[in-house]
């Protein structure tokens, strides 16, 4: 017997219109994420009221695509528009429509307010649907690097500046000289002597620029040091009057005024940094995020471009969305742990306690560590920070709480980074990529309810 083979026939013309909804799983992702953007207030959208010019794509319409994309990995606005004609999904949602990647590229630029409401408004809708508890929540907090939308080539140290800022200025004079004159050697075809001056003239401009940013910048970072240093001599003074003997150890070294030569200045995104996201040195931003334990949705976000995590306790926690009510435990790693950010995160009759290591620890538990021990003592009213910390990482409860850690944050951004493959911004700017960090969790929150299971009125 012959074998048999289902008919493929490319030239047959459809008799009806298809309907794209026939060509989708009645479960698939997309018509949640629909629903979702259906039930947000989209009041905050920016939109042409006037009327004039060309007729608008929808705010709904824009924001699904827009979520539904990241949430499955897709982030160029090129590739966005290349999916509204290719992939099925992706042209159901835009209702078989195409919007030009200028249009995308514009509507995700131009709408903070916008995609900062509808990450609220998610939270809100985890929280109507009982998916998402309210008050008295246990949070993670981490950070993580990603690559800014520039290259660490097109950055440049302090040292080198002053280097090149004599260098084309050594060049401009040769150039006049030259045309002056009469018997010097050409230039080569299509160049001429006013063209190159004044090329180098835009880049001594350009220089002078980023070289009067980087002595703003270190003036800042020497006030802060200098506040630092002078609280490290006050505790210091104040050690010795309590003991009554002098400190052991050489004291504080006071701060250096003005750049330093290896300080970095990128002529792409001035604000994004040099950071060592992993083994090499890289130009980065850093993206925080606070994770609920139990969901493991991202109730608070933020964008710096601190290179570590010292002082980025008190605003990722002041990130954390209102909808979610009193956080009661806020988990971090030694990175984020000082003194000055435990004692202002937990002040206040409705501060949270704080769970953070005072040091890097090694992997791996020691045999003493395996036996079982009693809860220690509670310090005394009014202890150190230090003392009272280290007493909640010796308790029972402290110690399962902070393995929660672990164990919800670095999963997300694992997903986020590793399954999405959100590795770059594709915006520039301080502002700008908090915005796209605000939309990449929101398409996550999105992607992690479809996945806990949660549905909406008309999916």
């Amino acid at each position: 017997m012959a074998a048999k083979f289902i008919t493929v026939d490319h030239d047959s013309p459809m008799l009806l219109p298809p309907d794209l909804r026939d060509w989708l799983p009645s479960e698939h992702m997309v018509h949640f994420i629909m629903d979702a953007v259906d039930a947000l207030d989209l009041s905050q959208a920016r939109v042409n009221e006037r009327g004039t010019g060309s007729a608008q794509y929808p705010p709904s319409m824009m924001l699904g695509l827009l979520i539904y994309c990241y949430a499955t990995g897709t982030f160029s606005s090129r590739r966005i528009e290349t999916l509204s004609h290719e992939n099925v999904a992706v042209r159901y949602l835009c209702a078989d429509t195409h919007p030009d990647h200028d249009s995308i590229c514009k509507f995700r630029r131009e709408n903070k307010k916008l995609l900062s409401s509808a990450f609220h408004q998610v939270l809100e809708l985890a929280a109507r649907a009982q998916v998402l508890k309210v008050g008295g929540l246990t949070v993670s907090v981490d950070g993580t690097k990603i690559l800014a939308c520039a290259s660490k080539h097109r950055a440049m140290s302090y040292g080198h500046v002053e280097k090149q800022l004599v260098l084309a200025e050594e060049q401009i004079a040769e150039l006049l000289a030259r045309a002056e004159d009469a018997d010097s050697t050409p230039l080569q075809d299509g160049l001429s002597v006013p063209e190159e001056i004044k090329r180098r003239e835009d880049r001594i401009a350009k220089i002078k620029v980023a070289k009067r940013e980087m002595e703003e910048r270190a003036q800042a970072r020497y006030e802060e040091e200098k506040a630092a240093h002078k609280e490290k001599l006050e505790q210091r003074e104040a050690k010795e009057k309590s003991s009554d003997r002098k400190t052991r150890g050489k004291k504080p070294k006071a701060p250096e005024e003005g750049p330093r030569a290896k300080d970095q200045y990128n002529f792409t995104d001035p604000e994004s940094r040099i950071m060592k996201p992993g083994g090499s040195f890289e130009q980065c931003f850093n993206a925080q995020a606070v994770v609920e334990v139990d969901t493991m949705l991202v109730v608070g976000q933020h964008v710096c471009n601190a290179p570590n995590d010292k002082e980025q306790l008190e605003p990722t926690v002041a990130s954390i969305s209102p909808v979610i009510g009193r956080v009661s435990k806020v988990l971090a790693d030694s990175g984020y742990y000082s003194e000055k950010a435990v004692t202002t995160v937990e002040e206040g009759e409705n501060g949270p306690m704080v769970y953070t290591a005072m040091k890097r620890h090694g992997h791996g538990r020691s045999i003493a560590q395996l036996e079982k021990r009693e809860d220690p003592a509670a310090p005394p009213h009014g202890a150190p920070v230090p003392e009272v910390m280290a007493h909640r990482l010796e308790t029972k409860e402290g110690k399962d709480l902070y393995a929660k850690r672990k164990e919800t944050v670095e999963p997300v951004f694992g997903i986020i980074k590793g399954a999405l493959g959100f590795h770059r911004f594709q915006l520039r700017g301080l502002e700008k990529v908090n915005l796209e960090w605000t939309l990449m969790t929101t398409s996550y929150n999105l992607k992690r309810l479809f996945n806990l299971g949660m549905r909406l009125k008309g999916a």
